[in-house]
């Protein structure tokens, strides 16, 4: 199949494996994080200690019982949590089938216990745990001089760390901020989505240990519908700011492959509302840069020839 180079760096693409040149790949797969059900145990951030990822920091600002801050090179799942003030309604009574019902603050998802005072003010904390978007149109692999960033035969994006010269070409590209260098030796590293775990046939370690189900495992297209389905289910139950994050293979970039259900914008939670592949111009700006050399080569070229025509023929004797 030939594409335009404009098609590959930006715009849908149904099947990134293929087009990086699997044959007859499996379907691709990714995460589905519901962050209208997670808990902020940490589970997730516990469970990419299967990648030998070295200690990424144990100090507490003070401010959070976020002890990680953001994704980084040693942080691979991020879990954020974000308070905020809000009226408190009465808890939901129990539901037909026995369970209890998540409070809901202004139908606007699970909060924490209320404070008690009298005017009806209390708290909610909005947790999510962030990680690496495995983007359709990856512009850390995109820039990547030496290959060391690949695209695997899931669809996932893996940086290879025997390869990384530690350039850091990628870090600036990554339109989220995920991927970082150590500064042990300048390499970067991100999540791998545990490939090492989808060629043996498992799930990645966050979402195995996700006691909530909120990190859901499979293949992406199937995620995608059962995101609909529970984004329609919050709305009935009166939630109107659920919203996914990241699905849309119209988006900037081409769709993530690893994509979210956020209660509030996805400023709220630290993530960019309207990313954008970094590299998507860059074929127009190597035209661009290729038309002005050309131009600069002619203009040298006319220049030599106009200063022959005008210079007299002179013969020896």
């Amino acid at each position: 199949m030939i594409h335009d180079i404009r098609d590959l760096l930006s715009g849908p693409e149904p099947d990134p494996a293929a087009d990086s040149g699997h044959e007859d790949p499996p379907p691709r797969v990714g995460f589905f994080t519901d962050t209208s059900v997670c808990i902020g145990c940490k589970a997730c951030e516990v469970a990419w200690e299967w990648n030998a990822v070295p200690e990424d920091g144990l100090t507490l600002s003070g401010m959070s019982y976020d002890n990680t801050g953001a994704l980084g090179a040693s942080t691979w799942r991020h879990v954020a949590f974000i308070e905020q003030t809000t009226r408190v309604e009465p808890a939901s009574p129990p539901s037909p089938d026995g369970r209890a019902l998540l409070p809901l603050a202004d139908a606007g998802g699970p909060q924490a216990p209320a404070s008690g005072s009298a005017d009806g003010e209390g708290v909610r904390w909005l947790m999510s745990s962030d990680v690496c978007k495995h983007c359709t149109h990856a512009a850390c692999l995109d820039v990547c001089p030496t290959g060391a960033l690949f695209r695997t035969e899931f669809g996932t994006v893996v940086v290879q760390e025997d390869v990384c010269n530690g350039c850091g070409y990628c870090v600036p590209a990554c339109p989220y901020g995920v991927i970082e260098q150590r500064p042990e030796d300048g390499r970067v590293f991100k999540c791998t989505l545990c490939y090492d775990r989808l060629g043996a046939g498992q799930e990645p370690a966050c979402a195995k240990a996700c006691p909530t189900q909120s990190i859901q495992f499979g293949p992406l297209d199937e995620l995608r519908e059962r995101a609909a389905r529970r984004v329609d289910e919050l709305h009935g139950a009166g939630v109107p700011e659920a919203r996914l994050y990241g699905e849309d293979p119209q988006d900037g970039v081409g769709g993530a492959g690893a994509f979210f259900l956020l209660l509030d914008d996805p400023e709220v939670y630290g993530l960019p509302p309207d990313p954008e592949v970094t590299t998507k111009d860059l074929g127009r700006m190597w035209a661009h840069a290729a038309g002005a050399g050309l131009a600069l080569l002619a203009g040298t070229a006319a220049s030599f020839a106009l200063s022959a025509l005008r210079t007299p023929w002179t013969t020896g004797k």
